[in-house]
């Protein structure tokens, strides 16, 4: 039998991994992580690359450094922003790739369906 870590069961650890989660739950946060994957860039930047609005990239990228995910340094009058922890992309890869082997498997499964039926 497993042994079970105390942030297993911790409340306070559970309810800060969902918060985590919520903060990754958004397309357009990802969209932004995938941009700051070369390296830092500057708001403008990071608007021109995602096509993200001013006010709503401004929103995202918020979230993100509150969540601690991004970095936040002021250069002259702009605003530059970088990935805290690479080991999201870790992260992010691994959710692909398990979506990406669910998505191939019920290609499959209607695939072996549609010749089935086109038996009948």
């Amino acid at each position: 039998m497993p042994k079970t870590k105390p942030s297993d069961t911790d409340p306070a650890i559970l309810l800060a991994v969902a918060d985590y989660f919520k903060v990754l739950s958004e397309a357009s946060r990802l969209q932004i992580l995938t941009c700051l994957k070369s390296g830092s860039m500057n708001v403008m930047e990071i608007a021109e690359v995602t096509g993200l609005g001013q006010a709503n990239l401004s929103k995202h990228l918020k979230v993100l450094t509150q969540a601690g995910i991004l970095s936040r340094q002021t250069k002259g009058t702009s605003a530059f922003y970088e990935i805290v922890d690479p080991m999201i992309f870790d992260l992010c890869d691994l959710v692909c790739d398990r979506i990406t082997e669910r998505v191939l498997k019920q290609a499959e499964s209607m695939k072996a369906l549609r010749n089935k039926t086109a038996v009948f």
